[in-house]
């Protein structure tokens, strides 16, 4: 267990902001912490690093004590993200990731090398390391405060709604990538959030609170279908089996049949043979690397002859995108199949609109049996 909540109080005068939590926040994994405002959330997260002190109880860190370390040497060991980025304005791109190893000493080069690290980490191409935040959009400003955060390499990272200021398309799209660095980082994350949906997205476990009190905490699918109370029933809404349904990611359900792969330049004719021959209704074009470029689809038309079309702009589905914006895409586009790509654009395979629906049966079967 890497950090323990004991018996935590914070009172601000005759206000009790949080009381008597307890809980312990496993290595590696992502605690979502949502209530309604003024629930405690964010004075727990601020507790853990020492900007606010609790008025009693105590925080543990590998076991010891956060009020026996220095303060500001605790707060250098641990990632900040808050909604708004923070980012010094005068600062470039490079200057602001730097800040904390700059305050550590660390050498130049080695600075240089983790930023060009941090910024191929969040999908930022290195030339931004010179760029200034008012050159950026709000995505880009979020994916460098995120990498500053990680400048240091902490092993903690607090992230107070650091997507909140985001429109809601780049904001599924900073959900996407997020889960993916974090495949690569595996920090130990504590993210607080207003949106429910964000919560069982991106958490391994939620803490819900109301009136400074943890109400319940623990895993996602425990929650969604065991909640406690009426008003852990009330913050996840009457939709619950379909919120059920969007823990699901879609790289769980890649298939590797119904499609072949090709080349740019690749013969047309053989391509078209070996459609036909595989019975394959798409042909993928991906680069030397793996990355998707485009499709060609073999199409019939009503005098029988076939034609080869190609769509240099496909509609995809990354691979940390949950069931639910899966078949969302599906519908929108028309597509029964569609493929699957990484945050960085390397295609995964495909997914399948049967496979989904057969994932919603189970599930609904699944709800049916519970409730009988």
């Amino acid at each position: 267990m890497l950090i323990e909540l004991k018996n935590i109080t914070k009172k601000f005068d005759k206000q009790t902001a949080v009381k008597d939590l307890n809980m312990k926040i496993e290595k590696g994994s992502i605690t979502m912490f949502i209530g309604p405002s003024g629930c405690g959330k964010t004075t727990t997260l601020k507790m853990i690093n020492r900007l606010i002190e609790p008025t009693s109880g105590d925080i543990l860190i590998h076991g010891k004590s956060v009020v026996d370390m220095e303060a500001v040497k605790l707060r250098r060991s641990i990632g900040y993200v808050i909604q708004e980025i923070g980012l010094f304005p005068h600062f470039s791109v490079y200057e602001n990731i730097a800040v904390v190893p700059r305050l550590l000493n660390w050498e130049e080069k080695r600075i240089k090398e983790r930023v060009d690290e941090l910024l191929h980490l969040v999908t930022l191409d290195p030339s931004y390391a010179q760029k200034y935040p008012m050159q950026l959009s709000g995505g880009e400003q979020q994916r460098v405060g995120l990498a500053r955060a990680l400048a240091a390499d902490p092993e903690i990272l607090l992230m107070d709604e650091p997507f909140g200021a985001i429109d809601p398309i780049n904001r599924l799209k900073l959900h996407d990538s997020f889960l993916e660095i974090q495949e690569e980082i595996k920090k130990t994350i504590i993210f607080v959030t207003h949106d429910i949906n964000e919560a069982i997205k991106l958490g391994d476990k939620i803490a819900i609170m109301n009136k400074g009190t943890l109400v319940q905490y623990d895993e996602t699918d425990e929650i969604l279908h065991n909640p406690k109370n009426e008003f852990v029933e009330n913050l996840l809404g009457r939709d619950r089996s379909l919120k059920a349904l969007s823990l699901e990611k879609t790289k769980g359900f890649v298939t590797h049949e119904g499609y072949v792969i090709t080349g740019p330049n690749d013969d047309q004719g053989s391509l078209r043979e070996k459609m036909k021959k595989t019975r394959s209704e798409q042909a993928f074009i991906l680069d030397e690397n793996g990355r998707l470029l485009g499709r060609k689809i073999l199409v019939t038309k009503k005098t029988g002859k076939q034609e080869m079309i190609q769509d240099s702009n496909p509609v995809v589905v990354d691979r940390n995108n949950n069931l639910v914006e899966a078949l969302s895409k599906m519908l929108e586009s028309g597509e029964h199949q569609l493929p699957v790509v990484s945050g960085r654009g390397k295609f995964m395979g495909v997914i399948n609109l049967s496979h989904i629906f057969a994932e919603v049966t189970a599930a609904e079967a699944k709800n049916t049996i519970k409730g009988a």
